[in-house]
């Protein structure tokens, strides 16, 4: 594809995602190889809803500006730390997708088995630590995840695709945001049906059916053992890098619960915090309960003390 082309592409990208609030004022940078020495990036300090095709700067793989009257983007040493660490890669997408951002914020990485689409084509998607933007910080945190993932969170910032082309690595930004956008709604209406540890290696087996692909297989997390009203042990399973681990991951860890058969395991959301503001409804209810007065507990407080008290008689 030709130089021009490339151009063209990168303001229509930049377009689609200022569309679709992917981006404001002058977030997000998209760059992509042209040839084996040279990447055509978007510079910094523009909008990238109103880009025009002379706007681009064209750098080597160390960052060099080789061509163009604007600087390259603030954040290029991200850019050049995917493509030092994936030789594969030909284009990289950054962006800050609201509902994706929110769950970078929130600390949560979208990498429950939920959807067969994402499960197929991303695998999971992990959150990157924080790093300050546009400093070193930022391409070491990228570097744990890049091998084994094609997107992925950047906490408190926004999210990192990647793909064999422009487009490629687009549709997985979309991918990652419809993604946040469905669990978001789930987890608000109260529960999450996983997707099992069987049918995951079902999905995966499809990948190649698909012709998708994949950077890295998928692996599922051995802590997670069942759903609610489950009592199936846990597979052997390989283990993905855990959360504050320094070894680069080599699989895309995904969480899916132990089924009984069942290819859906209905899988409720309890974690420290959700436990912690269950029991202090319980002690504020029952101190200012007097007499037979009744202590009222959502499904899910109640839940959640069930499940600590069966855990503290073991």
């Amino acid at each position: 594809m030709s130089i021009e082309s490339l151009r063209a592409d990168i303001v229509e990208i930049g377009r689609r995602m200022y569309a679709r609030g992917y981006t404001a004022s002058n977030d997000g940078n998209i760059s992509v190889r042209v040839g084996d020495d040279r990447l055509l990036m978007t510079p910094k300090s523009v909008c990238k809803g109103f880009m025009t095709p002379d706007m681009m700067c064209v750098t080597d793989l160390a960052g060099k500006k080789i061509q163009g009257d604007r600087d390259p983007s603030s954040e290029m040493l991200m850019h050049l730390e995917v493509y030092q660490q994936r030789p594969d890669v030909r284009a990289v997408v950054h962006a800050h997708p609201p509902t994706a951002t929110g769950f970078a914020v929130a600390g949560i990485p979208l990498d429950r088995a939920v959807l067969a689409e994402v499960l197929t084509t991303l695998g999971s998607i992990p959150l990157a630590e924080y790093a300050t933007p546009s400093t070193s910080e930022l391409p070491e945190a990228v570097r744990k995840y890049i091998k084994a993932h094609d997107g992925m969170l950047l906490a408190n910032h926004g999210a990192l695709t990647v793909g064999g082309d422009l487009y490629s690595a687009y549709y997985k930004m979309e991918t990652v945001e419809h993604f946040a956008q469905i669990s978001l709604v789930a987890r608000m209406l109260g529960r999450e049906n996983l997707i099992s540890r069987e049918e995951v290696l079902r999905l995966q087996g499809l990948r190649g059916t698909y012709g998708i692909q994949a950077p890295a297989p998928i692996c599922l997390d051995p802590d997670v053992t069942g759903g609610a009203g489950t009592s199936a042990p846990a597979q052997t399973v390989v283990a993905g890098p855990r959360e504050g681990a320094e070894d680069a991951a080599t699989c895309q860890t995904v969480q899916a619960p132990a089924g009984t058969g069942s290819r859906l395991v209905a899988a409720l959301d309890f974690t420290n915090e959700a436990r912690f503001r269950a029991s202090g409804a319980l002690r504020q209810a029952a101190s200012e309960a007097s007499g037979e007065a009744e202590i009222r507990l959502t499904y899910r407080e109640l839940s959640a003390l069930i499940e600590d008290a069966i855990k503290n008689l073991r």
